[in-house]
């Protein structure tokens, strides 16, 4: 947290142990120009966070669409492992869909400490509890979204290995096919998002803690 600057006479007075326990409270309590600074930090960074939230989640969510839909029209779908992964997409992007109305949450929050009539309503301790909470939730996206990628990779390299793609379009069960790819895609963008907000949410924790 920023330190800051006071103007006080050089007196002995202000040495005293009252003295020294007023200014750390003063310290302790983010006063109005502090509050200020962060509160824009706060809203730039949120709206950042959120913006770029969305448009990777949306890509993710297209992508997997399609790699359902393909999974569903296909005339092989015996693939445990890559549905698998599809399925910890899925729960990866619902998690996304929480952490990026979590970052809108933000943005309100952002306003409320800007607002001269709402600004005391909002404490140091409720701005570090909602950015816990998102980094936390950043956190198991990204655990999920990582883990889902991996199994996809390994269900894709277990295809590719299993038997040359020549002599696999005889054996359509282990051709590549495109829901594999975008599958993949969709993992990629999900721990991409996860990252932007947990750094977000981490470098906003870090500096007001």
């Amino acid at each position: 947290m920023p330190h800051f600057n006071y103007n006080s006479p050089q007196d002995e007075s202000f040495k005293s142990p009252d003295f020294l326990e007023s200014k750390l409270m003063m310290k302790l309590s983010l006063p109005p120009p502090t509050k200020q600074r962060f509160a824009a930090t706060f809203r730039v960074a949120s709206r950042f966070s959120f913006w770029i939230q969305l448009a990777l989640g949306s890509v993710s969510a297209i992508a997997l669409l399609f790699a359902i839909f393909s999974r569903n029209l296909g005339t092989v779908a015996n693939n445990t492992p890559m549905g698998f992964g599809i399925f910890l997409a899925i729960v990866g992007l619902l998690i996304l869909g929480f952490r990026v109305y979590w970052a809108f949450r933000y943005r309100l929050l952002a306003k409320r400490l800007q607002s001269a009539e709402s600004a005391s309503d909002v404490s140091k301790q409720d701005v570090i509890q909602a950015l816990r909470l998102g980094l936390i939730v950043s956190l198991s996206g990204v655990f999920v979204a990582f883990l889902a990628s991996e199994i996809s990779v390994v269900a894709v390299l277990a295809k590719a290995l299993a038997e040359p793609q020549g002599i696999a379009v005889y054996n359509r069960e282990n051709v590549i096919r495109s829901l594999d790819i975008l599958a993949i895609f969709s993992n990629v963008n999900l721990i991409g998002a996860h990252l932007v907000s947990t750094v977000t949410s981490l470098g906003l924790l870090e500096w007001l803690e």
